[in-house]
C-alpha cells in the first residue's frame, strides 16, 4: 500500500463544512515530493550497473549486512525482532536496519544505488521493481537459489518478482485492497455494518456523510481521505474496464474515467463524507499513526488488508475490512492479488550469500515468520500460512480471512508498474492535490494525469 505521509498542518480538528473548501494555498510539499522522486529515479538510471562483488568479511570473520525498509514503528519493531532471531542463529552476521518513511525511502535508495552503496537486502515495491530490475541494480535470485528456497511459492505470485525473465524480487506475500472500518464509530453513529457484497461507491458516500453528520461535532468523519491515491485510481479504472498501465489487449484509462474519479472525490467533500482538502492532505502527508483513521476520528479508510494490524494497534479497537464498493450493484469490484512487497538483493552487494541467508530466513524460518505474521502481507508460501494461522492476533486474523474471502472474486492482476513509471504516484499526488484545492478543474486534472501517463509509457 502506498502512503505519502508527512505533517502538513494542524487542522485535524477542523469541524466539517457543508461545502467544498476553496483556497489559494500553494501546495509546495506534494510538488517537491514529485520532483524529488523523479530526480531520484533519474539518478538511479544514470548509475553504471556492475556485477555483485566477491564475498567479503571483516578480519574477525564477521559479515555486516544492511537491510533497508520503509514503514511505521510497529513494522520496524517486528522487523527488528525477526532480524535479532536471524543474528542469534547466525552469530557471524550482523544486520543494520535502515528504516524510512515512504516519501523519503526511494530518494535514499536511488542515491545509494547510484553511489554503489546500496543496502545488501532491499525491501522492494511493485511500483519500483521494474525500474530497478531493468537497470541491473538487483541480483537475479536464481544465482542464490540454493540458499533462498522459493520452491513452495505459488508460481503466479512468484512471477510478479520477475523483470525481463530474471527473478529480482522474492514476494513476501500477497495483499488485497479494501476499505478498513471502525465498527465502534459506526455503532456510535447508530449505523449497521454495510453489506460489502452489494454496496456501491454511492452507498459509501451516503454512509460516510451520515457518520460525519452525527459525529462531526467530535471531529469524526465518515471517510478520512479519497482522491489523491494512484491505487484508488487503478481500481476505479478497472471497475470501468480500463487499466492505468494496460497490457496488450487491455483498454487504456480514459479522460472520462479519470474525470469521474476526481468528480467523486469532490462530491465526497461537498457531502461532508470526507474532510476539507487541507485535512485530507494532512492525512496523506502526515505520520500514519497520527492520521484520523489511526486515532479513531474516521469510520472508513481505503487500505491494503494487511495494514489493518498497524491501524488496529494505534486505535485500540478491533477493526474490520470490507470489499471495495463497485460502480453499480452486482458489478465486479476489480479486486486482484498484489505482491505485498518483495525482498531483493543488491546486484552490487559483497555479501550475496549472507544476504540470501537473511532473505530465506525472513521468508521461511518460523523464528521470523511467526514474529512478522501478516504485517507485510499474507505469506505467499502455503506452509508458512498454515504455521502462523494459529498464533495470529485478532487483527491479523481479520487480514487473513479477508484474503480468503475475496479469493473467488479476484480478477487477473495488471502488469507491474513499467520501469519509466515509478514516479507516477508522487506526480499524481501533485495533480490530485491541485484538483482537491480547486486550483484546476476535474477535467483539467484528468488531462494532466493522462499526459503524465503518456510520458511514462
Amino acid at each position: 500500500m502506498i502512503n505519502l505521509r508527512r505533517s502538513f498542518s494542524d487542522e485535524s480538528t477542523t469541524p466539517p463544512r457543508a461545502g467544498r473548501q476553496r483556497t489559494t494555498h500553494t501546495m509546495t510539499t506534494p510538488l517537491k515530493t514529485a520532483i524529488s522522486a523523479t530526480m531520484a529515479v533519474a539518478v538511479l538510471f544514470a548509475a553504471t550497473a556492475c556485477a555483485p562483488g566477491s564475498e567479503e568479511s571483516s578480519s574477525s570473520g564477521e559479515t555486516s549486512l544492511r537491510l533497508s525498509t520503509w514503514g511505521n514503528d510497529t513494522r520496524l519493531e517486528l522487523t527488528q525482532q525477526a532480524v535479532d532471531a536471524f543474528t542469534k542463529a547466525n552469530p557471524n552476521i550482523t544486520v543494520t536496519i535502515e528504516n524510512s518513511e515512504w516519501n523519503s525511502y526511494w530518494d535514499k535508495l536511488a542515491t545509494t544505488t547510484a553511489a554503489n552503496d546500496a543496502p545488501d537486502v532491499i525491501q522492494m515495491d511493485e511500483s519500483y521493481i521494474a525500474a530497478y530490475g531493468s537497470r541491473d541494480a538487483l541480483l537475479d535470485l536464481d544465482q542464490v537459489k540454493d540458499t533462498v528456497d522459493l520452491s513452495e511459492m505459488n508460481s503466479t505470485v512468484l512471477d510478479t518478482g520477475k523483470v525481463s525473465g530474471a527473478l529480482v524480487g522474492a514476494p513476501v506475500g500477497v495483499t488485497n485492497y479494501a476499505i478498513g472500518v471502525n465498527p465502534q464509530i459506526l455503532q456510535d453513529a447508530g449505523l449497521e455494518m454495510p453489506d460489502d457484497t452489494t454496496w456501491t461507491w454511492d452507498d459509501l458516500a451516503e454512509m460516510a456523510a451520515e457518520v460525519t453528520a452525527k459525529l462531526g461535532a467530535d471531529g469524526i468523519y465518515g471517510l478520512d481521505m479519497f482522491g489523491t491515491n494512484s491505487t484508488e485510481l487503478s481500481f476505479w479504472a478497472r471497475q470501468r474496464g480500463e487499466e492505468v498501465w494496460p497490457s496488450d489487449g487491455e483498454t487504456p484509462i480514459t479522460a472520462a474515467t479519470i474525470t469521474s474519479y476526481f468528480d467523486y472525490a469532490a462530491k465526497l467533500i461537498e457531502m461532508g463524507a470526507t474532510p476539507p482538502a487541507s485535512v485530507q492532505i494532512e492525512n496523506v502527508t502526515g505520520a500514519q499513526d497520527a492520521s484520523q483513521f489511526a486515532t479513531n476520528k474516521a469510520a472508513f479508510h481505503p487500505l491494503y488488508n494487511t495494514q489493518i494490524s498497524s491501524f488496529g494497534a494505534t486505535t485500540g479497537n478491533e477493526l474490520q475490512l470490507l470489499r471495495l464498493p463497485a460502480q453499480k450493484t452486482g458489478k465486479s469490484a476489480g479486486l486482484v492479488n498484489k505482491a505485498s512487497m518483495y525482498w531483493s538483493i543488491s546486484a552490487r552487494t559483497e555479501h550475496s550469500e549472507a544476504a540470501a541467508k537473511l532473505v530465506d530466513f525472513l521468508l521461511t524460518d518460523p523464528a521470523a515468520t511467526k514474529i512478522l505474521g501478516t504485517e507485510r502481507g499474507i505469506p505467499a508460501i502455503a506452509s508458512v500460512q498454515d504455521a502462523i494461522a494459529p498464533q495470529l492476533d485478532p487483527q491479523a486474523t481479520v487480514a487473513l480471512k479477508y484474503t480468503q474471502a475475496v479469493a473467488p472474486d479476484l480478477v487477473a492482476p495488471p502488469q507491474v508498474t513499467p520501469a519509466n513509471a515509478s514516479g507516477f504516484t508522487p506526480e499524481f499526488l501533485n495533480v490530485s492535490t491541485e484538483a482537491m484545492f480547486d486550483q484546476i478543474s476535474s477535467t483539467d486534472a484528468a488531462d494532466k494525469t493522462l499526459s503524465i501517463i503518456e510520458s511514462m509509457k
